[in-house]
């Protein structure tokens, strides 16, 4: 790979960094990584993963050892083709971006009932990454780019948690929500150094001027976001840069302009990682490929000592009185405790512990989805949605057909086939047990009801 000589040089000084073994590591494969989802199986039970990552076509090569439920693979499958995936069994992630788990791990120790915003949030790594942490009750995943919150918004419905909330919003309007989360994760916007070995258009799109114009925007965003965060809460910064100027200059910024103090946490040394300090004395951690299993990485994390003040918006929406609605039981859970609504002819699953914050948060912010979408009523039926098929909420006394790989495909290509044998009604397509979403059986006849813009194109 050939890299650009400014960015060679720019590095030079750059704590850690060493040009023969980085530009090495730029002309390998780089690794390939997965992390599990807990809330759809026993994440420990070796023989179930086995099966399920052998018919997906990936052998694992090790456990990533910052993150619980991360693995490396031998090599990359073809993800696409694995109904496992579409189900939301494990999501396709950068092992160095899962050093968010350990990090958090370690300064919120045993926290519980807290409330996390993940600011940049797609394509939703980190969001899933979030819901999967015992300390928190709530995510609220936002994302400022509207073309970006579709895939967002599909990959946290087949993660399936129903803490996930998402939004829509320019980092202006959180001053809206003065004090309201415990902690935040900015992964900013960055000039993409860190990704080039994955993705060409990072290294041809690179230069100078565009890490200064990443690292003015990354203070923007910082400022306008931190009047949400609550005194003594936890900012993470990151970014996949391995600039200065969006790294330890942009730290050296947060400790000048706010009351923030760094958060050192000790690392093990055979982990590769490279811990380094800005001038203020703020401690950050780099991931070097070549010295890491993983892409260029670059993860900091304050605590806030004194609450920031914002512009607070003036006014607030509208919102309506929610009307209690039903599920019938067989196809909800019993056991989680959830405040059926409805909105117009469709009906909706919060958390109870979320109730208020599905309240407060659509007062302020464009909320994108808030709760699980359970599905509407008919003249004479109850008809489930996708989003609840999916969830973690959806009950094991529903309805399901069980496919092989072959059929399990051609659901997720939205093709029609044979409905077999089995009573009239609505069935969740599911593969290994796990539900891929929704099937209609009329008699002569099988409804595919996979959504049409996340099928599988690929033959």
């Amino acid at each position: 790979m050939e890299l650009p000589d400014e960015l060679i040089r720019s590095l030079i000084a750059v704590q850690g960094f060493n040009e023969s073994l980085f530009r090495h590591a730029h002309d390998e494969t780089p690794p390939v990584s997965i992390r599990l989802n807990a809330g759809k199986f026993d994440i420990h039970d070796g023989a179930f993963i086995e099966t399920l990552l052998q018919q997906g076509g990936m052998k694992i090569r090790s456990r990533i050892p910052w993150a619980g439920a991360g693995y490396y693979l031998e090599e990359r499958p073809v993800f696409t083709l694995d109904p496992a995936l579409h189900a939301g069994a494990y999501y396709v992630q950068e092992a160095s971006s899962m050093f968010l788990e350990f990090l958090l791990g370690k300064v919120l120790g045993d926290g519980s009932g807290l409330k996390v915003l993940d600011l940049c949030a797609a394509p939703g790594g980190k969001t899933t990454l979030l819901a999967g942490m015992k300390n928190f009750k709530l995510v609220l995943a936002n994302e400022i780019i509207r073309t970006r919150v579709n895939i967002l918004y599909e990959n946290a419905v087949k993660w399936g948690d129903p803490k996930i909330f998402i939004s829509n919003n320019d980092p202006t309007h959180f001053a809206g929500l003065p004090a309201y989360f415990d902690v935040m994760v900015i992964d900013a916007p960055c000039s993409g150094s860190g990704l080039f070995r994955k993705d060409k258009d990072a290294l041809d799109e690179w230069s100078v001027a565009n890490v200064q114009h990443c690292a003015e925007r990354q203070k923007r965003i910082l400022s306008d976001a931190l009047p949400a965060l609550k005194e003594d809460g936890i900012l993470v910064y990151s970014t996949c840069s391995y600039s200065k100027e969006e790294d330890e200059d942009i730290m050296d910024f947060l400790m000048d302009h706010a009351s923030l103090e760094s958060m050192d946490i000790d690392v093990p040394e055979e982990w590769g990682i490279v811990k380094t300090y800005g001038a203020k004395g703020g401690c950050g951690y780099r991931f070097f490929p070549g010295k890491t299993m993983g892409e260029g990485f670059f993860i900091s994390c304050f605590r806030l000592k004194e609450a920031v003040a914002g512009d607070v918006v003036s006014g607030r929406k509208k919102t309506t009185r929610n009307v209690k609605a039903s599920v019938p039981a067989s196809w909800l859970r019993q056991d989680m405790e959830v405040e059926t609504i409805s909105a117009g002819e469709e009906i909706y699953c919060i958390p109870m512990e979320l109730l208020e914050d599905h309240i407060s948060l659509r007062e302020v912010l464009n909320v994108r989805k808030s709760g699980v979408k359970a599905g509407s009523m008919g003249r004479n039926e109850f008809i489930p949605d996708h989003e609840l098929t999916l969830s973690y909420l959806v009950s094991g006394q529903a309805p399901r057909m069980d496919m092989d790989k072959v059929k399990a495909l051609q659901y997720l290509r939205k093709q029609v086939f044979e409905p077999g044998e089995g009573a009239k009604g609505w069935y969740i397509a599911s593969y290994e047990g796990l539900a891929m979403g929704l099937v209609k059986h009329l008699g002569n006849r099988l409804n595919n009801y996979y959504p049409a813009s996340w099928r599988i194109l690929m033959s």
